[in-house]
């Protein structure tokens, strides 16, 4: 009898050794980093916004999850020393907005010989191997959609000029290439010139000037990569009293729609920062666990205009 007593105590010890195990399996808290190029872009705030949501969203269902959230402050050796804190602290994923495309590489190597999945968001470099990953939109088809606008408007004449971006990433290249393809096609219209603006409103109205110095009444229309350089071209505009000449932009922010409406953008290109943020996420997280999924997630582009505004002010 006592040695059936000692063997049942036994049983249970080992049973409740199990339990308690896998209640610790259960439970171990997934870890994401994130590395975002710059906390102060406009676009990218509601880009880490989305991805906050989605995180909430898995949290909400059951999922131990834990994201840190890093500022690169656009420093490339910042960045890189911030993937290499995520892989001393055997991060489960890391999401990366990345703060020069070209450079990006040794962020991916530094994630895959960890192997860390890793997934790039909004700012593609390119050629990933295999673990790494791009959420993003084709940003090539922005630069048709504002270059289609412009054509339109302009009636197929006239002298344009572009802002772009910062020169080392793929969005103001492609954007750029989207308009100067469009472009190409009217024999009518004429790229002036292009400018980088670096996404920020100040460059893109200081650019502005100096173009209103050089071609005055012969410039036509503004096409920005992105809605805070071509607000800037707008006050610029407004300060000279111009209020002939078109501008679109890209990502139909908040200031980018308000603009819209009351006449000082002729149009924006809404790129959502939300659903990009949120399918990073989404997609570190599918990866972490061990799924295979795709190894790119397009979000599409949407041109904005006064007929169709009311659909994206929320």
């Amino acid at each position: 009898m006592k040695k059936i007593l000692t063997m049942v105590i036994i049983g249970v010890m080992v049973l409740s050794s199990l339990a308690f195990a896998g209640c610790a399996k259960k439970e171990k808290k997934m870890t994401i980093g994130v590395s975002i190029a710059n906390f102060d872009d406009t676009f990218l705030t509601y880009m880490m916004d989305g991805m906050k949501e989605y995180a909430k969203k898995l949290q909400e269902d059951g999922i131990a999850l834990e994201v840190e959230y890093t500022d690169a402050k656009e420093d490339m050796a910042k960045q890189m020393d911030q993937v290499e804190n995520f892989v001393v602290q055997q991060k489960d994923a890391i999401v990366i907005v990345p703060v020069d495309t070209s450079a990006a590489d040794p962020l991916t190597q530094a994630a895959l010989q960890a192997e860390i999945p890793i997934v790039y968001v909004n700012r593609n470099p390119g050629n990933l191997p295999e673990g790494a990953y791009y959420v993003g939109s084709e940003e090539i088809k922005a630069g048709f959609m504002q270059m289609e606008h412009l054509a339109e408007k302009l009636g197929g004449n006239g002298k344009i000029a572009i802002l772009m971006g910062k020169l080392d990433n793929e969005g103001a290249l492609k954007r750029t290439e989207g308009v100067e393809e469009i472009a190409a096609k009217y024999d009518g219209i004429e790229i002036v010139d292009k400018q980088t603006g670096l996404w920020q409103r100040n460059e893109g109205m200081m650019k502005t000037e100096d173009w209103l110095n050089r071609f005055g009444a012969d410039l036509k229309a503004i096409a920005s990569n992105n809605d805070d350089m071509a607000l800037g071209a707008v006050q610029a505009l407004k300060d000279a009293g111009r209020d002939d000449i078109l501008v679109v932009g890209v990502d139909a922010t908040p200031d980018g729609l308000n603009a819209l409406k009351n006449g000082d953008l002729s149009a924006t290109v809404f790129q959502d920062a939300s659903g990009q943020g949120g399918g990073s996420i989404e997609l570190a997280y599918s990866a972490a666990k061990g799924d295979k999924p795709e190894q790119e997630k397009w979000i599409p582009f949407k041109l904005v205009t006064p007929e169709n505004i009311d659909e994206f002010i929320k």
